[in-house]
């Protein structure tokens, strides 16, 4: 039985901590852009899985990282 994330916090954990992927701006832009391709091959294997919405959550869960990393950046001092 698979056991699906329905918050950005149980993503999060899912994505870093189980399946230790690190939430790079190279990362992030390749995950976006394959999953808004509705002709990516994977893309309509995950929405065939998993339904529209969840995949429409992910990506938005995809953004959020994507937003707090562009924060964090936008917070450090500059050099």
């Amino acid at each position: 039985m698979i056991i699906l994330p329905t918050t950005y916090a149980e993503w999060h954990h899912c994505i870093t901590v189980t399946c230790k992927i690190a939430l790079t701006k190279a990362y992030l832009h390749q995950r976006l852009q394959a999953l808004r391709d509705p002709s990516d091959r994977m893309t309509a294997r995950f929405r065939e899985l998993y339904g529209a919405a969840h995949l429409e959550r992910v990506i938005g869960w995809f953004e959020q990282a994507a937003a707090d990393l562009t924060e964090w950046w936008a917070g450090l001092p500059p050099m």
